[in-house]
């Protein structure tokens, strides 16, 4: 046996505990995995009937347990049967798990953390200051030093690996809160991503902010006086970097395997075109944390929750990015 894959169920109102069961069966025939549902357990069991899965779900005693699909509660009252989508009850569980896999991570008691989707929203109503599971869990482990990166391949095999200098805030927002500290940071965790990942370099792009990288000054600013600062200082440390690169071509270009990796400006400049490569399997992996997360790149899909239609395989590569990850640090 390897160790523990944790995955924390997410939104119960939404996809999050269907398509981690469907990807554990999925996963099933790697006997060397074992895997710790956190959430609600009979939510659970009750998926598991539905939908014919037949997994062998136990209730966690200990990590010296013989099963491979264990189920940790993270409260002794269940919840209802039947909750609205969004719901407080679901919103405040969700967050119970989350809470908990990074726990028994920060213990070294899991290999890996996977988190099923959550809604934002949702978190909010139910009286949370919440701004995504990124800076979550960079709170609780007492991160300040992380950054998301998205990455996903086409049916050809071909990669992309996009980290962002910023992510949840307003475009309006974007010019003021760009610094070449942000930027900076993106390229040495896009570069440590690299080598996390057995690349044999780390050969990173960066965008420019504006169109055509700003044309020399004409559409902006920054290129000049943030982007490219940032750029030779990161070289002036012996990372591989190139840019401000025009946004419009950069991934192209990525894709056919000209750099390792891209480091966008913000969230939809890098998560657009990682999207029409790689839908159904894009992974979101936060760097910088002192224990290894990913997570599917979808949200909670309450329209379809529960019908049996959701698709798996983003979580599938979630849960094949954290065993890889692992396994190379181990």
């Amino acid at each position: 046996m390897t160790g523990w894959i944790g995955i924390s169920l997410g939104d119960v109102t939404g996809i999050g505990p269907e398509v981690a069961l469907r990807a554990i069966a999925a996963e099933a025939p790697d006997a060397a995995t074992r895997y710790l549902l956190i959430g609600d357990a009979a939510w659970l069991h009750r998926l598991n009937r539905k939908f014919g899965l037949a997994l062998p779900l136990a209730p966690f005693s200990g990590y010296d347990a013989a099963g491979r699909f264990c189920v940790a509660s993270t409260s002794d009252r269940p919840l209802p049967e039947e909750l609205p989508a969004g719901s407080p009850l679901a919103a405040n569980a969700a967050l119970a798990a989350l809470r908990d896999g990074a726990g028994r991570c920060l213990l070294g008691q899991l290999d890996a953390l996977v988190t099923a989707p959550v809604n934002k929203e949702a978190i909010i109503r139910a009286g949370h200051l919440f701004v995504g599971q990124t800076e979550f869990l960079s709170t609780l482990a007492g991160a300040k030093r992380t950054a998301m990166m998205l990455l996903g391949h086409d049916e050809r095999g071909r990669w992309l690996r996009v980290a962002l200098a910023t992510i949840h805030i307003s475009i309006k927002s974007i010019p003021d809160k760009l610094t070449a500290e942000k930027i900076t940071l993106a390229i040495e965790l896009a570069a440590q991503a690299c080598r996390d990942l057995q690349l044999p370099r780390a050969r990173i792009a960066v965008c420019g902010l504006n169109p055509h990288a700003g044309e020399g000054g004409r559409f902006g600013g920054e290129e000049i006086s943030i982007i490219a600062p940032a750029i030779q200082a990161a070289k002036g440390h012996g990372f591989e970097v190139v840019g401000p690169l025009s946004g419009d071509t950069v991934f192209h270009y990525a894709l056919l395997g000209d750099y390792d990796a891209v480091v966008a400006m913000y969230h939809d400049q890098g998560l657009a075109p990682l999207k029409a490569v790689a839908f159904d399997t894009g992974v979101n992996w936060t760097l910088g944390l002192p224990f290894i997360r990913t997570s599917p790149d979808h949200g909670t899909a309450y329209d379809i929750a529960g019908k049996g239609v959701a698709n798996p395989s983003s979580m599938i590569s979630a849960i094949r990015l954290a065993k890889q990850l692992a396994k190379n640090k181990r």
